[in-house]
This record gives structure tokens, sequence and C-alpha cells, in this order.
């Protein structure tokens, strides 16, 4: 392959976590990376060859950086789709498509295309306005509770509301959004789906989502998930026939329901690396990280099994701490057998702002799940 060792450049629009553990497989194959980041200090700057500061969303910028690469990804979807276009039409591989990007960046757009292509979803209402949503709860179309998702700029626990009242409607943002049907859950699964450029695809295990029960936040993530061998042939299935209708090449997130009553929705997808697979790193044969940069390269993609059963805890800020952050406690959890932390390099703290996350290994999942509990109460995320 001519990226190994040569002047090929893949070029990633976003220079954040997701951006920073990418580039541990280009480093380790010597492959050379552009990033583009309106944060001057954002964590993939260090790893990366040429580190280009610039709005992700201003178009003349995203072209003038995707002409300099060989092949263009993402590690987040809030860019400039337009410019995307564009340079496909000037050569540019970009991988995922642009079409691909276009349409999941937009939560409306992705529950219309779930809707076209018969993948099974809650049921939605979409509107363009808070105004127009109002409207239909007056006129009995809607009715509380439901769940409300902005159209776009959403993302982890952002855009997204339980609406039980009149009260909870007036803190909703303007612009399009939807009205989803609140679905009574047993749990939430992730399944990472991988396309190479030919059309080769692997699945990862399910995973199991806990959800901070305020932040709409995943706080840890669990591998294998929690569910009978049936539930996950299903949950597969329907992974693989989301990553079908998409035709994406690399990376597909694909969040799902499970009800209590036994049915699989999903939710909504993300083209990308994913907070979901990041327990792949110390606990799969091929990390999501290598996988995604193994299908830009249509090389043969690697073994998704687990080597050892894995539990990931989110690590973010803790509340009502902002300002110059501190890693408290992290020499105590470094002394725990299986326990990899992982520092995503930003140097201020907020309330919930994701700051890195700790991997923990164990043969058995039970164990790896009480000492992820026993992590998540030791270090805290300050400031000083």
């Amino acid at each position: 392959m001519s990226f190994f060792s040569t002047t090929k450049t893949i070029g990633i629009l976003g220079g954040g976590q997701l951006g920073k553990m990418l580039l541990n497989t280009t480093r380790q194959w010597d492959i050379k990376t552009h990033v583009l980041d309106p944060n001057e200090y954002a964590p993939a700057r260090v790893g990366s060859n040429t580190f280009v500061q610039g709005d992700l969303m201003d178009y003349q910028t995203v072209v003038d950086f995707g002409e300099k690469v060989d092949i263009l990804t993402i590690e987040i979807e809030n860019i400039n789709s337009k410019a995307l276009v564009d340079l496909e039409k000037k050569g540019v591989r970009v991988y995922p498509q642009a079409q691909v990007i276009k349409t999941i960046q937009n939560k409306c757009l992705q529950k219309k295309f779930c809707k076209k292509k018969s993948i099974p979803t809650a049921p939605f209402q979409l509107f363009d306005s808070k105004e127009k949503i109002k409207d239909a709860i007056v006129r009995g179309l809607v009715s509380f509770p439901f769940v409300w998702k902005s159209e776009s700029m959403g993302y982890d626990g952002y855009g997204v509301k339980i609406i039980r009242s009149n009260k909870d409607l007036e803190k909703i943002g303007e612009g399009g959004c939807m009205a989803e049907d609140l679905i009574n859950i047993d749990k939430e699964i992730g399944v990472i789906v991988c396309r190479s450029v030919s059309g080769e695809t692997v699945s990862y295990p399910s995973v199991e989502m806990e959800f901070h029960p305020t932040a709409n936040q995943v706080e840890y993530v669990l591998s294998p998930s929690r569910i009978s061998k049936n539930i996950e042939k299903k949950v597969q299935e329907i992974a693989s026939k989301v990553s079908n209708a998409y035709q994406h090449v690399g990376l597909l997130a694909v969040e799902l329901f499970l009800t209590k009553e036994g049915e699989i929705l999903v939710n909504e997808v993300a083209p990308r690396p994913h907070n979901s697979g990041h327990y792949t790193i110390e606990a799969s044969y091929t990390s999501q990280f290598e996988q995604h940069i193994r299908a830009l390269l249509d090389l043969p993609l690697g073994n998704t099994e687990n080597k050892v059963s894995g539990v990931m805890v989110n690590l973010v800020g803790t509340y009502n701490h902002r300002g110059p952050v501190h890693y408290k406690n992290i020499e105590h959890i470094l002394a725990i057998e299986g326990v990899s932390p992982h520092i995503y390099g930003k140097k201020q703290t907020r309330p919930f702002r994701k700051m890195g996350h700790i991997t923990i290994v164990n043969k058995d999942l039970k164990i790896a799940r009480q000492i992820a509990e026993q992590v998540k109460e030791t270090i805290q995320v300050i400031s000083k």
C-alpha cells in the first residue's frame, strides 16, 4: 500500500480525542496525516504530521484543507458537507462519503432514511420549529411525554430532552426538530460495523451502554452485552441492514433500543469511531481505530472478536468544577489490575465534559463491571 512510509496523506476533519486515537494507528504504520480543528490546543495536534487550525463549518477552509490530502475522513459530524461534495467532484476520496455524512449529521434526515429503508425505529414526527410542536400539542397530534431531538448539533446528551409538560417545552431550542415516542427501554445496545472500499464488511459483538441518569451521557460500556444469543443475532441483523442501506466506507456505530417487550429499534447512527468502541483498544483483537484506517486504505479488515471481556468508564468533568484540569486519585486506579486510563489532553474541564476514558479488562465481565464502579468512585476530574 502506497500510504506506508510515503508522502501519501490521510486528512482528518476534527482533532478531538477520536482523532488522537486514530493517530495511534497512523503513527504505528508511519502514515502521514493532516488534522483540521478550530482549537489550537486540540488533542490530535501532537500526533499529526501537519496540524491546521480552522473552522470545520467554513466551506473554503474545508476545501483548502481537503485539496492537500489523498484521503479525507472525519472524527466529528459537525462539518461543512457541501465542501465534502465538491471535494469528491475534484477527485478527493472522502470516507465516509459526503452523502452519508450529509444524511447522518441531520437527525431528521436520519429518521426519514430509516423509514424509507424499512429500518425499525421509534415512531416520530418532524417539525420546522418549536412553535409547530406547540401547535401540534394543542391540536392533540403530539402527547406528553415525548422525546424532543434537535435536527442538528446534538451530541453527548445535548439536543435531546424528555418533554413531560409545557414547562419542559419552553426549555428546548429553536429550529428544526422531531418529537419521538418515549420508548419503554430495557437496554441500550451498540454495534459497530466496518465496511472497506471494496465492500468487505465486519461487525463487532454488541455492547451494552449504561447512561448517567441526569446528563443523558454514557457512563459505562460493557462488552459483551448481557443479552441472549437470539437477541444478539437480531441486533446484528438490524445493524447489518443499516450498514447495507448506507453503503458507507469506514466505521458505522449503530445505537439501538431493546424494549421491555423485546422489540429492537434503531436510535441513531454515527459514521466514525465512537465512544461505544473505545473498549476495543484493550479488549479486542483489532481496535475500532485500526479498523477504520484499514477500511479507508482498502486493507483486509481485522478480527473483531474480544480477547477478554471489557468495561469502559467515561471520565467526565465533575459537577461544579470549571478550569484547569486535575485528575484526582489517578495513581490509585493505576494500582488496580486490568485498568488502563486514556487521558485526552484537554486542558480545561467543565461539568460532564469528556476528558478521558478508562478500560477495565477481566475474564469475568461481572468482575470487570464491579471494578469499573470502584474506578468511577475513586477518580475525580476536578479543577485545580
